[in-house]
């Protein structure tokens, strides 16, 4: 590292540091104007109790101390609108125009601690600004562009020996993934409002798939060799784990405590939609810096391979235009917020009641939004895929795949590489698709029919959970949490619906193969250790052996750390049927030729 790199990652340590202490440089301070509150029974009942307990016009030095006064203001004022109402409710206003249910208070309770927020981060958002966001990138590109001047090629550099990027111990890894089924479970609980029914059901189903993994598939008595477990945990990146766990719990869960982050690109925000920044925002935004940023590094990593160079340009690409500039532009045309990449069951909300009216109402423009989104289905993922494999998606267009190809690229070492991953890959991604499909068909049920129940669940209540643990725990939490934990595709692998799809065409009907020349192959492990989807490259190459596999991205860096050219990427109809095959290597001895099994 030269002195140019040292002084980036000063420059960014610092901009994490201010970011992250950010968080306590505002006071709050509730009054009626900063009150977010339409409704004007609810806010003159929320204005009255805040007087009368002295908390009207009371400047707080925190957002905790702010955030639990007002929920205290909030529910006192609920329950002095339900006296009221058992006196009498004004002619013409219907009963939940006058009281306050408790999804109303959840609404308030965001936008108005942001409003009342003073002090010297919200009087000086463009200072804070640039030692954030502008220091953290230039930084970043001071470490990043001198990559390019370091002679092409890939190289180890100690990946296992460093405390950010080694990984955890099998007993720190068990830990963590327990320590995160009970957290998700008995939050969950309370995010279904102290129901314990689909908590339990989700555990159940975990239990199942254990019993599958170790005593129907056999792994109970089998150690995982190449479990990718350290002799020594990194705990640099547990730190950096834990960081982005808690960031994500927040912005998923509690975005009040994040406002001085929000407000920091309201300016960004009011210039492309004409919208003040909610935490979606705040997301996107970082979400592309960091594509951006990291994508760069990438490029220079693999300079030498043309085909990650242009990968990662359209990545960077769609992530820019597609994810972040075009739907906030949309927003400010009065259109549909819309990423068009998206695709259902990856965009799980695209059936939803609200999103097919929105789209409906909103002319042509949202009617072609509706047929785009069903025809990408229906058409693009299979036919695409059929040409392609699922690199079209998961490493040239996606998302999750674009971060996880980025800022994820110094975990891909990390995936685990053993059988026993693999059964639990399995079973749990295409639980996940068969979710989702029930979970939507439950929806348009309900949609057409107007009955809210099918057979005997409610379908606003499936869906309310199918987001909870597959949208917000298991993409967020999980699956960008745990890059310095678990590795960089831990979502892609194991929880994706629309990855499992593509899978399904790919290993059953797709012309994508990665070709082996298995007599150059010398064993030297490169292509397993940077495989970021767990699969044991070396296995096949060995046996001369083309790789089918449904969970393979395509991402081609197996190919591009191969010192031999012994992998390649290929698209081939002559062979559709038998690319799976698995007797391919010819063994001959003095006895006999045969094919290896």
């Amino acid at each position: 590292m030269n002195t140019i790199q040292k002084i980036g990652i000063g420059l960014l340590l610092f901009a994490i540091t201010v970011f992250t202490f950010s968080l306590g440089l505002s006071e709050y301070q509730l009054t009626s104007e900063s009150l977010a509150v339409s409704n004007e029974y609810h806010k003159e009942a929320i204005v009255e109790t805040a007087r009368q307990n002295g908390t009207l016009d009371k400047s707080f030095p925190s957002n905790v101390a702010f955030i639990n006064s007002f929920k205290r203001t909030l529910k006192e004022s609920q329950k002095r609108l339900a006296e009221q109402a058992k006196a009498g409710i004004p002619e013409g206003v219907s009963e939940w125009d006058f009281k306050m249910g408790d999804w109303v208070i959840k609404d308030y309770l965001f936008p108005t601690v942001k409003a009342s927020a003073t002090g010297l981060l919200p009087s000086n958002i463009p200072l804070f600004f640039f030692l954030t966001f502008g220091l953290g990138i230039i930084g970043g590109l001071l470490y990043v562009v001198p990559i390019f001047n370091l002679i092409p090629g890939i190289k180890n550099n100690q990946i296992y020996h460093s405390s950010l990027t080694r990984g955890l111990q099998l007993g720190w890894r068990t830990f963590f993934l327990i320590a995160t089924i009970i957290g998700v479970v008995l939050y969950g609980v309370s995010y279904m409002n102290s129901s314990w029914f689909y908590p339990l059901l989700t555990l159940a189903i975990m239990g199942i798939i254990g019993l599958l993994v170790f005593f129907r598939d056999g792994a109970k008595g089998k150690d995982p060799a190449k479990s990718a477990s350290p002799e020594l945990t990194a705990w640099f990146g547990v730190v950096t784990g834990i960081y982005l766990i808690g960031f994500y719990i927040l912005l998923y869960w509690a975005p009040q405590y994040i406002t001085n982050w929000i407000l920091l690109v309201d300016p960004v925000s009011m210039s492309l939609s004409g919208n003040p920044a909610s935490q979606w925002f705040l997301y996107g935004f970082l979400y592309t810096i960091i594509v951006l940023v990291m994508g760069i590094r990438m490029m220079a990593k693999y300079q030498h391979n043309r085909y990650q160079v242009v990968r990662t340009l359209s990545v960077m690409f769609f992530q820019t235009a597609f994810a972040f500039l075009i739907p906030e532009i949309l927003v400010r045309l009065n259109q549909p917020w819309y990423d068009f990449k998206n695709i259902w069951p990856l965009n799980y909300t695209f059936f939803f009641d609200w999103n097919i009216n929105q789209l409906i109402n909103s002319g042509g423009l949202g009617l072609f939004m509706l047929v785009w989104g069903i025809a990408l289905v229906l058409i693009g993922v299979p036919v695409i895929t059929y040409f392609f494999g699922k690199r079209w998606y998961c490493s040239w267009v996606c998302g999750c795949g674009g971060l996880a190809e980025t800022m994820g690229d110094p975990y891909r070492q990390l995936s685990d590489k053993s059988l026993r991953a693999w059964q639990f890959e399995r079973y749990i991604i295409h639980g996940v698709l068969v979710f989702a499909i029930l979970m939507t068909i439950g929806v348009l049920y309900t949609y057409f029919t107007g009955s809210r129940y099918v057979f005997f669940a409610n379908s606003d209540t499936v869906r309310t959970w199918y987001g909870f643990l597959i949208g917000s725990a298991f993409a967020g939490v999980v699956g960008t949490g745990f890059y310095p934990l678990m590795g960089n595709r831990m979502w892609c692998r194991f929880g994706c619906p629309l990855a499992a799809y593509l899978g399904l065409v790919q290993k059953f009907k797709s012309k994508f193969r990665i070709t082996v020349n298995g007599g150059q192959c010398i064993s030297c492990g490169n292509c397993s250790t940077y495989c970021e989807m767990g699969i044991d490259v070396r296995w096949y190459a060995q046996r001369g052996q083309d790789v089918v596999r449904s969970s393979c991205v395509g991402c081609g860096v197996c190919s591009a750390v191969c010192p031999r050219g012994v992998l390649r990427l290929e698209n081939s109809s002559v062979d559709v049927s038998e690319r799976t095959q698995a007797l391919r290597t010819i063994h001959i001895s003095e006895n006999e030729v045969r094919l290896m099994n």
